[in-house]
């Protein structure tokens, strides 16, 4: 029998062959095996080190003002492009911890409900039919999905470690650069750890000028840095808030994820266009999160917290997975370590993708990671798995490292 919408879903998302693919996404393969291990090792501890997510909640301080600011009526209204508060607040975390000056709350910043729907939104603003936006892979692939919705084309660029997981902007062809409008980029960087460096802002500022293209660099994770690495803004780059635009997220910094509060930041024109989409998508988020949100932004010690936890963590980490074999280095930014991922096991398994080594270790060892097959062979370690104690942290990250060691696996 056929269904009503049969002919009527819109072709961006598969037309009449709509639900009918059977391929498995990453997140949900991994989703299964995680189900699947836990049965079949039922007195057996999973030790999730896949999750994306603080493993934190937000500091009670901001806790507290959410909960004073919820009831007052005066926060009951629609808060559309945001109270200028918040943009104000976010001015001066900028100038703080990025020493970005200069910055016009009214004109250059808007909050936005996480960065997801930021990233979301903003081609919409730029893209036309046949326009190319650049992205670099592996990466979030929001903005990419939202350029192919509107029938634009995406071109990748892969992140090499050759090149220290910064794009190489040489290696895109002449007649893609001609219909290139957008590049997305994303430091520090998701799942590498890479880090920008003044050099390169500048070396993306000239490129973007010399060929007409707006820059999106989504900061999600930007004050997150370790051992002496300061946070560093794109728009700190002479000219780029002539032809870029930045993306802030509270929800990695303060621990706020399912808060959904953010803001982009940087031209003023472009961050025009954003809030005229904005204002005719969704109408704010919730004037006492804005207000929550601000305390956040005061309180810069929150983040300070838990980098704290986040370096130690990674400290043992490596050294757990070097024990094992892996060529592992601790980033300089982010909670994630992006290592190689093997080629086999001493008693002769062999792994033909990242994939099929993550779902291995899952089913063998229980533990969840995160393959990545854009650009080589490698796996995601989060130091955000959950631990009350940094003795607890000892337990798990050396729990881990016994079960890596006892598989043989060969690089």
């Amino acid at each position: 029998m056929n269904d009503f919408f049969d002919d009527k879903i819109a072709e961006r998302l598969g037309g009449i062959n709509f639900g009918k693919s059977t391929a498995i996404y990453k997140f949900e393969l991994i989703k299964r095996a995680k189900a699947a291990a836990r049965k079949a090792h039922p007195g057996m501890e999973l030790i999730d080190m896949g999750v994306g997510e603080p493993d934190w909640p937000a500091d009670t301080l901001v806790v507290k003002a959410l909960s004073d600011e919820a009831g007052k009526p005066e926060n009951r209204w629609y808060a559309d492009n945001g109270i200028p508060e918040f943009q104000e607040a976010a001015a001066h975390y900028l100038e703080r911890v990025y020493s970005l000056s200069g910055l016009i709350p009214s004109e250059h910043i808007i909050h936005g409900i996480g960065s997801k729907p930021i990233l979301a939104l903003l081609p919409i603003c730029f893209i036309n039919p046949g326009d190319v936006l650049l992205t670099t892979v592996p990466g979030y692939p929001v903005t990419a999905t939202y350029t192919k919705y509107l029938g634009g084309e995406v071109y990748n660029i892969p992140l090499l470690e050759s090149n220290l997981f910064l794009p190489d902007f040489s290696s895109v062809p002449v007649s893609v650069l001609k219909k290139a409008k957008l590049l997305y980029m994303n430091y520090p960087n998701n799942p590498t750890g890479a880090v920008a460096s003044p050099g390169f802002y500048r070396h993306v500022v000239d490129f973007a000028a010399k060929n007409n293209i707006v820059v999106i660099n989504d900061s999600a994770y930007g004050a997150l840095t370790y051992d002496g690495q300061k946070p560093l803004s794109f728009l700190s780059a002479d000219g780029a808030m002539d032809v870029g635009i930045e993306v802030h997220s509270l929800s990695k910094a303060f621990n706020m994820t399912g808060w959904r509060i953010g803001f982009i930041c940087g031209n003023a024109k472009a961050v025009k266009a954003y809030g005229t989409i904005k204002d005719n998508t969704d109408s704010g988020q919730f004037r006492a999160i804005q207000r929550a949100g601000i305390q956040a932004l005061n309180h810069t010690e929150i983040t300070e917290k838990t980098i704290s936890k986040y370096s130690r963590r990674f400290d043992m980490l490596v050294e757990a997975l070097k024990e094992a074999g892996f060529d592992s280095k601790k980033p300089k930014g982010t909670f994630y370590c992006y290592v190689k991922a093997p080629s086999g096991t001493a008693d002769g398994r062999t792994f033909n993708t990242a994939a099929e080594f993550s779902e291995f270790l899952i089913r063998e060892s229980l533990i969840s990671t995160v393959p990545w097959d854009d650009a080589g062979k490698y796996i995601r370690f989060s130091v955000t798995f959950e631990a009350d104690s940094q003795e607890r942290e000892m337990e798990v990250i050396g729990e881990m490292g016994r079960r890596l060691k006892k598989l043989g696996l060969k690089f």
